[in-house]
C-alpha cells in the first residue's frame, strides 16, 4: 500500500470502506477498498466471490478491478476510480431527470447485466449507490453478493437493500435466479423518473405491503408460486387492487412504463431477461445511426447478413474491450445490432476483402512471366474483333476471378474512366508485330460481374498477358 496516497474516505459499507487514492508512480486515481474482515491466507482471499466473479468479466460497464493486495492479514481491492454514485447524483438534482439520460444510463447497466448473466453470475445487490457513474459512463460495481447461478441453494436470506429486494427473497425462497436483478432494475428505473423509491418499505412486511398497493394482491394467475412461498410461511398476502403505474411516473413515457411494469412482474418466471430488455421498444433510440454514419446507397440493393460481416464485428468488439490483467472473458455481442446495421457492415467487410486481395495480387504481380503464363487466369479464350485489334475476350465481359473482382472493386460512383490522350497515343504507336506487355486500357468500357450484387463499376486487371495483336487483312 506504500505505492498509494490514500486522499480522502469516500463510502462506507457492510463489508467494507472505500477510499480516494493516487498511485504515487504513474499518478492515476483509484478507489481503494478496505474489507473490514481479516484474512490470513492468500487463497482466503482469491476465493472470495467478489473477486471470482470480476475475474470471469470484462466489460466497460463492470467497474474494473486493477490490483488485490493483502497486507497486514488486510485486504485491500484497488478499483479505477468513478466521480460518484448514482444516488449521490439523484440525491444533488434538482428536477427529474430527462428520459434520454435514464435511457442512456439503463441501457449501459443491461449490457453489464447480459454479460454478467452470460458468464454464469447475477449481481443480488442493484441498487443506485452500486452503480457508479462519470458524466454519461455508468457501471455496475460492489459483488460482494455475487452468486453463481448454477451453484446449490439454499441462497441468503438478505441479499440486496430491501427496497429493491425481489418478493421470492422476501418471501424467503431457497432458491432465485437472476430475475433478483429485473426486479431491482425496475425499481431503480421508476425512481429515476420520479427521484422517489418505488416501494419504500420498513420492514420486509411493510414492503410486500407496498408491493401488494401498487400491482395488487397477486392470484394463482399472476403468481400461483407466490402463495405457495407465502404459506409455507404462514404469511398471508394483503388484500389490494392494483393502480396504473403511469400514476406513479407520471414523466415516463408509455414504453417506460411499459419496461418498468415488464420488469416489476411477480412471478420472477415472467419477467424479461437482460438480451429481451435490449430489444425492448424503450431502446430503440439507442440503435439510432446519425445520417452522417449512414451507409450511402449508390443504387443497388443492400445485402443479406453475412458470416464473414458478424465475424468482423466480432472481432472489432474484442478489440475494443481489452482484458485485464485478472480477466479471461469475452464481451457480449449485442445482436440486435447485427441485424439492425447490416449494409454499413457488409460494406465494411467487402473493404477489409479487397484490401487482402490487393495484398495478394501485388505478391502475384511479382511472377516470372513463364510462371505467369501457367497461371489460370493466363489462358485466354479464342479472341474477337475490337477496333481492328485482337482482344481477350474475358478482357471484356467477364470477371477473371474472384480475387480480381475483389481487387478492382471501387468504392466510387458507376461512372466508367475516361481513356487519357496520353495512353490513346500511346496506343496507337504500338507496332502490330509486338507482343503486349502492359494492360491495355478500354476507355470508357467498364463492366459489371454477372453475380455482382453490388452492381459496381470493374475497372481492367493491370499487368495482364495477352494474345499479339495481328494485321487484319
Amino acid at each position: 500500500m506504500e505505492r498509494y496516497n490514500i486522499i480522502t474516505e469516500v463510502g462506507d459499507g457492510t463489508f467494507g470502506s472505500v477510499w480516494r487514492a493516487i498511485n504515487k508512480e504513474s499518478g492515476e486515481v483509484v478507489a481503494i477498498k478496505k474489507m473490514k474482515k481479516k484474512y490470513y491466507s492468500w487463497e482466503e482471499c482469491i476465493n472470495l466471490r467478489e473477486v471470482k466473479s470480476l475475474r470471469k468479466m470484462n466489460h466497460p460497464n463492470i467497474v474494473k478491478l486493477k490490483e488485490v493486495i493483502r497486507e497486514n492479514d488486510m485486504l485491500f481491492f484497488v478499483f479505477e476510480y468513478m466521480e460518484c454514485n448514482l444516488y449521490q447524483l439523484m440525491k444533488s438534482k434538482g428536477k427529474p431527470f430527462s428520459e434520454t439520460e435514464i435511457r442512456n444510463w439503463c441501457f449501459q447497466v443491461f449490457q453489464a447485466l447480459s454479460h454478467m448473466h452470460q458468464r454464469g453470475y447475477f449481481h443480488r445487490d442493484l441498487k443506485p449507490e452500486n452503480l457508479l457513474v462519470t458524466k454519461e459512463l455508468i457501471k455496475v460495481a460492489d459483488f460482494g453478493l455475487a452468486r453463481e447461478i448454477i451453484s446449490e441453494p439454499p441462497y441468503t436470506e438478505y441479499v440486496s437493500t430491501r427496497w429493491y429486494r425481489a418478493p421470492e427473497v422476501l418471501l424467503q425462497a431457497s432458491f432465485y435466479s437472476s430475475a433478483v436483478d429485473m426486479w431491482a432494475m425496475g425499481a431503480i428505473i421508476a425512481e429515476l423518473f420520479s427521484l422517489r423509491p418505488l416501494f419504500p418499505g420498513s420492514s420486509e412486511a411493510d414492503e410486500i405491503y407496498k408491493i401488494c398497493s401498487i400491482l395488487g394482491t397477486p392470484n394463482q394467475h399472476t403468481w400461483a408460486k407466490g402463495l405457495q412461498l407465502a404459506a409455507s410461511i404462514n404469511f398471508q398476502f394483503p388484500q389490494s387492487e392494483s393502480i396504473q403505474l403511469s400514476e406513479m411516473v407520471p414523466s415516463a413515457s408509455e414504453d417506460a412504463v411499459n419496461l418498468i411494469s415488464w420488469l416489476c412482474s411477480w412471478d420472477p418466471c415472467k419477467r424479461p431477461t437482460a438480451v429481451e430488455v435490449l430489444q425492448h421498444p424503450f431502446f430503440q433510440p439507442c440503435f439510432y445511426i446519425p445520417p452522417s454514419l449512414r451507409f450511402r446507397s449508390t443504387g443497388y440493393p443492400a445485402t443479406p447478413p453475412s458470416v464473414g460481416a458478424k465475424g468482423a464485428l466480432d472481432q472489432k468488439n474484442a478489440r475494443r474491450y481489452p482484458v485485464g490483467t485478472l480477466s479471461n472473458g469475452r464481451p457480449a455481442v449485442n445482436n440486435s445490432y447485427l441485424s439492425t446495421n447490416t449494409p454499413a457492415r457488409a460494406a465494411g467487410v467487402q473493404r477489409k476483402l479487397e484490401l487482402d486481395h490487393q495484398m495478394k495480387l501485388e505478391s502475384n504481380h511479382k511472377l516470372t512471366k513463364e510462371n505467369a503464363m501457367n497461371q489460370p487466369w493466363s489462358r485466354l479464350p479464342p479472341p474477337i474483333r475490337s477496333n481492328g485489334n485482337y482482344l481477350a475476350k474475358d478482357q471484356i465481359t467477364h470477371a477473371p476471378d474472384l480475387a480480381e473482382k475483389l481487387s478492382q472493386l471501387s468504392m466510387a460512383s458507376n461512372r466508367a474512366p475516361v481513356l487519357s490522350s496520353d495512353k490513346f497515343a500511346d496506343l496507337k504507336g504500338r507496332t502490330h508485330g509486338d507482343a503486349v506487355r502492359q494492360p491495355l486500357p478500354l476507355g470508357s468500357r467498364a463492366w459489371h460481374a454477372p453475380n455482382d450484387p453490388f452492381r459496381r463499376t470493374y475497372e481492367m486487371p493491370g499487368e495482364r498477358a495477352l494474345l499479339q495483336r495481328k494485321l487484319v487483312s
